[in-house]
């Protein structure tokens, strides 16, 4: 890919990665449900997201994540690249390789504002991991939708969260419960959880 694209400096036409999501832009007549709205720092990337829950949210402690987000842990949220909508500042995004070191449209990337710098999202195969931090979440109801599920990497927190969450030493549901995680209590949580997120998924409630 051109690089210069990225930043609407390119003039060898029309880059293929914009017309796809999640980079594709919705027009007023396409059929987008818009739920959320939310933008970056400094408010020239904006974009919308058309599923009320997310797929997942979970907190993640990662050294990685510390030393990305200079912050003691990472709060992200999963969609689909269908679910959001670019309105402003399509152009103003730039993107990192994390693999390769290297500012590059090279999956799985790291996206985020080239004006401010916040990050946007880690743009995966198939979905993208966004930050709910950017969201603006006007109710009780739509913060409750994005709780963290679950701790990752938690062996390599900096400080303890007793919040009675499950704690995996590494990616969740593929390594072990650590900490304050009563496999039963654990167990009892997720079930009723999932039941109560099918029921949903079932009435439609979170499209």
């Amino acid at each position: 890919m051109d690089k210069n694209q990225a930043r609407g400096e390119s003039t060898t036409g029309i880059s293929e990665w914009k017309q796809r999501p999640p980079y594709r832009i919705h027009e007023k007549n396409d059929d987008f449900d818009a739920k959320y709205e939310a933008n970056c720092h400094c408010g020239k990337v904006k974009y919308q997201l058309s599923r009320r829950e997310p797929l997942d949210s979970k907190l993640c402690h990662c050294t990685t994540c510390q030393t990305q987000h200079a912050a003691p842990f990472q709060w992200a949220a999963i969609f689909h690249k269908t679910d959001i909508n670019f309105t402003n500042g399509h152009h103003d995004l730039e993107w990192y390789d994390p693999t390769e070191k290297s500012i590059e449209h090279k999956l799985p990337c790291k996206v985020r504002c080239s004006f401010c710098h916040s990050p946007i999202m880690d743009e995966g195969r198939n979905m993208i991991l966004l930050f709910p931090s950017l969201i603006h979440l006007k109710t009780d109801e739509d913060r409750a939708l994005f709780k963290p599920r679950c701790h990752m990497f938690y062996g390599q927190r900096v400080m303890d969260i007793p919040d009675g969450l499950p704690k995996w030493s590494g990616l969740s549901d593929e390594s072990e419960l650590i900490e304050d995680s009563p496999p039963k209590k654990v167990r009892e949580l997720e079930r009723k959880r999932e039941e109560e997120r099918e029921e949903r998924f079932k009435k439609g409630e979170n499209e």
